[in-house]
């Protein structure tokens, strides 16, 4: 997704990540909800066009998709629904690709709530090495004629028991509706959230001295407290740091050095 779309789904990403859910149950449940929503926007190909026309004010939009699923899935995955056919897509795809990646987000939430991100991020390359060094495995997997059914069966003969209920999902998903990727790109994108949202939990601290176990713990649950969710540390000792600490945690930078203000300073007084 590209401009206008990159946009629209960083404010759904962002709205799905206010909700806080700690749930593994509500997160995987929305998750499952959000993939019924995009099976049913790669069926109904008049609904699809309609519900991202550009030219439709988006309150008629979004009056048409509450009529479609109010009472049929939960508020929080209506709310999100509502909102994606309210936003601005620069294709109808962009629509359909975004409530996918919103559904995978979820579901890495609730991999998140039961503490098994890494988890999820091993299961899904595990299994694409397999795929990629099994070619039958691939073909029976991508194989149309076999029902759905069929290959959750397989899976579940090759899967249960070794990789976490979230990755079985995940994986059933992507085979069962690759919409028109190969199975390891599916998995690739899969991992790709999963990574993304583990990067989101890792703060990386700055400090001139090596913090004592006692800052250390005090620091990671001001974070907790602030981001809704465990943080893990990674502190490096940087001598450039003059005094206080800088926290980079994903793409925001918390930054309370001196030495940043000292700069801010200089850049004052030269301009």
């Amino acid at each position: 997704m590209r401009g206008v779309s990159r946009t629209s789904f960083a404010e759904l990403s962002d709205r799905l990540a206010a909700d806080q859910i700690t749930s593994a149950t509500v997160a995987t449940r929305l998750g499952s909800e959000l993939f019924a929503v995009v099976g049913l926007l790669d069926t109904e190909h008049g609904l699809r066009r309609a519900l991202s026309d550009p030219g439709k004010p988006a309150a008629e939009k979004a009056a048409v998709a509450g009529e479609l699923l109010h009472g049929k899935i939960t508020q929080r995955a209506e709310g999100l629904v509502v909102a994606a056919v309210e936003a601005h897509w620069a294709t109808t795809g962009d629509l359909v690709d975004a409530i996918e990646e919103l559904a995978v987000e979820a579901m890495v939430l609730g991999a998140e709530a039961d503490r098994g991100l890494d988890d999820l991020e091993d299961g899904l390359f595990r299994f694409g090495r397999v795929v990629s060094a099994n070619p039958d495995l691939r073909a029976a997997l991508a194989d149309p004629s076999l029902p759905e059914a069929g290959k959750r069966e397989l899976l579940g003969t090759l899967l249960e028991g070794k990789v976490t209920p979230v990755t079985l999902a995940l994986i059933n998903q992507m085979v069962a509706h690759p919409r028109g990727r190969s199975l390891n790109a599916a998995l690739d994108l899969c991992a790709g959230i999963a990574a993304r949202r583990r990067q989101q939990l890792i703060a990386v601290v700055r400090s001139a001295t090596e913090l004592s176990a006692s800052q250390r713990r005090r620091l990671a649950a001001a974070l907790a407290r602030a981001y809704g969710h465990d943080v893990h540390l990674d502190v490096v000792v940087d001598p450039s740091v003059v005094g206080g600490i800088s926290v980079q945690i994903g793409d925001e930078l918390i930054d309370g050095t001196a030495a940043s203000r000292l700069a801010g300073v200089r850049r004052k007084l030269a301009s």
